[in-house]
């Protein structure tokens, strides 16, 4: 089996639970489409293909999970530093 590279316009994405899994996501300009493939070593086991015009769709839910991730980081943080009420 031949091995393809990953085009210029995609990044690979290691899973932090090891295992030689990735996720990858390549842009096809010339279909319009994303491409989210999930690789195991150096197989693919499976493809997504999400259309550019909802590529933004998906960027933001991200950037709203990333606020929201942000948002309880910081309280936490600003409840740690609050001196005691207590005594």
């Amino acid at each position: 089996m031949a091995l393809q590279r990953t085009p210029r316009t995609g990044t690979v994405f290691p899973d932090p639970r090891g295992d030689g899994r990735s996720l990858r996501a390549t842009w096809h300009q010339e279909q319009q489409v994303v491409v989210l493939s999930l690789w195991r070593n150096n197989v693919c086991v499976s493809t997504f293909r999400l259309a550019a015009d909802e590529v933004p769709d998906l960027i933001a839910m991200l950037r709203h999970g990333l606020d929201e991730a942000h948002d309880a980081a910081r309280e936490r943080v600003e409840r740690l530093e609050r001196p005691s009420q207590a005594g």
